[in-house]
């Protein structure tokens, strides 16, 4: 099923994200978690992509898995950056042939010390989603930034080229993570008033250890509120406190989006399947 139809149905859709095993020797564990979150009936699953090419497949594979055998829509990243356009084109293949039909575009870290353009290599993002459409009637999600992008210097520079990616046929957004909800709203109105009017998913990051939350701030540059700070503060030191304390903000969060109309949330879930269920648990009356 397209997520496009999807996010369109009436009532609220929770959706979550799970990553492939790094080496083909892990795929077993990771299958079992993706098969304890697809029990939970989201709205969809996103598998990220395996970088340059090595464990790509695996995206490929569960992704169709969670289609076929978990009978949950499945979304499949694929990220341009370290491949080459042919390698790309493959990945669509495979993924059409799997009969997936949602993928999400991303461009991924550019390669260091390395001067574009590059032949046969992409540079941006708005590139990779033309020739997903090109070859193809797949459902096409994007990224974007409600706190900017770090390469961008001003948050307009970044919002014009969030218009370039949609204008080029992006069916839906997701979001980068947030910690205060007064940055997305605050987004939400800049991008409608420069006409990007496409569904946009709140990204949803349920930060259950304080290393976690250092790892997050050296990657994203995410602004932490000081009600964050303070939990993590608090209760990084004790991990069991922290989970709670995590999901149970991540679960405040939630429930003041969809207090404020936005029906449709996509929870990186990280592979662990206890939180997609304890912040299920914590909505169960809230989205049924």
């Amino acid at each position: 099923m397209r997520i496009i139809d999807i996010l369109r149905q009436e009532g609220v859709h929770i959706s979550f994200e799970v990553f492939p095993p790094k080496t083909d020797a892990g795929y077993g564990t990771v299958l079992h978690a993706v098969d304890d979150i697809g029990a939970l009936k989201p709205a969809f699953i996103s598998v990220t992509y395996g970088a340059g090419g090595g464990t790509s497949k695996n995206t490929v594979n569960i992704a169709a898995h969670i289609k076929d055998d978990l009978h949950v829509p499945s979304l499949a990243h694929l990220t341009c950056a370290s491949s080459t356009k042919p390698e790309v084109e493959k990945v669509i293949k495979r993924l059409k042939k799997r009969g997936i039909e949602n993928v999400l575009a991303l461009r991924g870290d550019l390669p260091k010390d390395v001067d574009f353009p590059i032949q046969n290599h992409y540079r941006y993002a708005s590139e990779l989603i033309q020739d997903i459409k090109a070859q193809g009637d797949l459902c096409v999600g994007a990224a974007c930034y409600p706190e900017g992008h770090v390469e961008s210097e001003h948050k307009e520079e970044d919002i014009l080229h969030l218009k370039e990616k949609v204008d080029c046929g992006v069916d839906f957004l997701t979001t980068q993570m947030f910690f205060d909800n007064s940055i997305l709203y605050n987004f939400l109105y800049r991008i409608r008033e420069k006409g990007i009017n496409v569904p946009v998913l709140p990204g949803i990051m349920p930060v259950t250890n304080g290393k976690q939350m250092e790892r997050i701030c050296a990657l994203s540059g995410t602004v932490l509120p000081q009600r964050f700070r303070a939990i993590v503060d608090r209760f990084g030191d004790d991990p069991r406190a922290m989970s709670q304390a995590g999901i149970a903000y991540a679960t405040d969060q939630i429930i003041d989006l969809i207090a404020n109309g936005i029906n449709n949330i996509h929870i990186y879930s990280m592979n662990k399947p206890e939180i997609a269920a304890a912040i299920m648990t914590n909505l169960s009356e809230i989205i049924k």
